[in-house]
């Protein structure tokens, strides 16, 4: 349970701490007990420690000559350096510009120059060599602090929490006096599918009215000790959201260990009461439990499907406020028993909820976890709408769909199609790119990009995005999306890429997830490398199989035709996949325009 011990607050906190970011954390901190950051291998940091380090991080910015504006950036791995260093920048007036560790020293070099940075935090030297490579490009750049490791001409982290305790922690609350609700609090970066990155400038004011939007729905309270086990990349605005959603009640941030083979494994470890994933983590789980029960009996193999079923009527049962029965409470018993509670022990025993946002997920999937007992919220968001609109809420739940308009957030369709956002979460404009910002809003709302349609509940469901939509030689408009991700549902398959452009047919690439691939070698009695099992014909009849069967699900004008296996998946090294996993179409099919083109036959 979180304590406050109540305190009397100078007029300077008071004028500041509910309506910015650093103020508000900062006051949480001063008051709550309990841990705050925790990471497996490091001492963990209660919110006594946290309040000091965070003084003392803002106090040395500012004796760095960190003016109320100046862009600070962060280049390090989710972990709680990057809360500090976070929380530390906005306590000084900064605005933070996260960058993806796992960008290129190009892409940071980018990001650098084209928000001006002044000051960057690094997670280690491979980061520090990076900026280096691209320093000279980055005029504005002054100063570079090492978490970890030394340095020349690099400020030890330690230093710069030594340099803040000399200048006096009181000047933080004099500069946070100075910070108002609607000065930028960081310049978000989007990932780039489309093109060059755009830095999406979000206010104070925005994100905490994102936080409380949320706040609402999953009734967050400080009167629960939340706990959120978080591996996604605090560049991603949905980590930065659940951030400051768990500080501000007094919860605790468990980092993950940053060995993402361990993600499944330290779930169980944490018992997070939260999880906000990106599907992936949801497929693979559910993958891994599809071939474990694929190994066992016809008998067990039966079990296991009669208890998803029971799983199904109850949590139907429940959600229709029907009571069961004595003969249904003890099939289920029996069911929870033998199968449910295992599946829900992947997640620890206290799970309330978990999220899923970024990119699409089947409704197979969230139905299979439901039957479970772990519910799993699809949302709806953008980086320009501090990635928050919709939400599927313990209370109203609509699988397939995205969820309901969050309090105080409005939706709406164009005649097009498209997905209309307005509120205070929508952010404030791009970076040096008015031309891009008036691309994008249209008076007060924010023009999504993505197709959709809402029911008459009022729950939105996405149909397509407008910019990947084929149009085939014969006139008809279809969205791959939906398409895409039936096919990663399969075991098989880890991505999917769809293409038909100005074609007759559909043909699709795909690539052999990596952690099924030895299992489906040694099933058919192959080579179990890459290369060969994409030219192996046995291989090619078990996607075949499965290609078959999505195509069942669609319309005869909507099924891959034909279909080629890559030798190796997409990733981030060759520009094919954003740092959150999405994959980049374009690059892709830039990439493999020889398959697609031996596909049509035009070779």
């Amino acid at each position: 349970m979180t304590t406050f011990a109540p305190r009397s607050p100078g007029p300077s906190e008071l004028a500041a701490r509910r309506d910015t970011v650093g103020a508000l954390i900062l006051d949480a901190a001063d008051r709550a007990g309990g841990v705050a950051l925790t990471r497996p291998g490091t001492p963990a940091v209660d919110y006594p420690a946290l309040a000091e380090a965070v003084r003392e991080i803002a106090a040395g910015l500012i004796a760095l000559g960190i003016a109320p504006g100046d862009r600070v950036a962060i280049l390090a791995g989710t972990r709680p350096e990057w809360t500090l260093a976070d929380v530390g920048s906005m306590c000084a007036g900064a605005t933070v510009v996260p960058i993806y560790q796992t960008n290129s020293p190009e892409e940071c070099g980018y990001v650098l120059a084209h928000a001006d940075v002044r000051a960057v935090f690094c997670e280690d030297l491979a980061q520090l060599a990076k900026v280096s490579a691209v320093r000279s490009a980055c005029p504005a750049l002054e100063h570079v602090i090492l978490i970890d490791g030394d340095a020349r001409g690099a400020i030890p982290f330690a230093g710069l929490r030594s340099a803040g305790v000399a200048a006096g922690t009181n000047l933080v609350h004099e500069r946070l006096a100075r910070v108002a609700p609607d000065d930028i609090a960081t310049i978000v970066y989007t990932s780039g599918t489309t093109g060059p990155p755009k830095g999406c400038r979000i206010t104070h004011a925005s994100l905490l009215a994102t936080v409380a939007a949320y706040d609402t729905q999953l009734e967050l309270s400080a009167e629960e000790q939340l706990v959120i086990y978080l591996f996604l990349p605090l560049a991603h605005a949905l980590a930065r959201v659940a951030q400051i959603a768990v500080l501000q009640t007094g919860g605790t941030l468990a980092f993950w260990g940053g060995d993402p083979q361990r993600i499944i494994d330290e779930l169980a470890t944490v018992r997070p009461t939260h999880f906000p994933s990106v599907p992936r983590i949801y497929e693979k789980i559910h993958a891994a439990v599809a071939t474990g029960v694929g190994e066992q009996s016809r008998v067990k193999q039966l079990v296991f499907h009669w208890a998803l079923r029971e799983g199904r009527r109850r949590r139907a049962a429940e959600r229709a406020g029907k009571r069961p029965g004595v003969l249904a409470r003890t099939r289920h018993r029996l069911a929870d028993r033998l199968v449910l509670a295992r599946v829900r022990a992947v997640f620890g025993d206290r799970l309330v909820a978990a999220l899923c946002g970024a990119a699409p997920i089947s409704q197979d999937v969230l139905e299979f976890f439901d039957a479970c007992g772990v519910l799993v919220l699809e949302g709806y968001g953008m980086t320009e709408t501090c990635a928050a609109a919709t939400l599927n809420t313990p209370g109203a739940v609509r699988f397939g769909t995205v969820g309901q308009a969050l309090p105080g957030t409005e939706v709406a369709i164009a005649e097009d199609g498209e997905i209309l956002m307005a509120g205070p979460h929508v952010f404030a404009g791009y970076h040096r790119d008015a031309a891009a910002t008036a691309e994008v809003m249209s008076g007060r709302w924010l023009r999504s990009g993505d197709l959709g349609a809402i029911d008459e509940d009022g729950f939105l469901r996405i149909t397509g995005r407008k910019k990947d939509l084929i149009i085939t030689s014969s006139g008809k408009n279809i969205s791959p999306e939906n398409l895409e991700s039936a096919l990663r549902e399969t075991r098989w398959i880890s991505s999917a890429v769809v293409a038909g452009d100005r074609r007759s047919y559909l043909v699709a690439l795909l690539t052999l997830d990596p952690d099924e691939a030895p299992h489906l070698a040694a099933e058919l009695g192959v080579a179990g490398d890459p290369a060969s099992m994409s030219r192996d014909p046995r291989v090619r009849e078990a996607i075949q199989r499965d290609v078959d069967a999505v195509n069942a699900r669609f319309a005869r004008i909507e099924q891959i035709k034909r279909f080629d296996i890559l030798d190796r998946d997409f990733s981030q090294e060759e520009g094919e996949l954003t740092p959150t996993l999405k994959v980049k179409r374009p690059v892709v099919l830039e990439h493999f325009a020889d398959h697609v083109a031996r596909l049509y036959g035009d070779d």
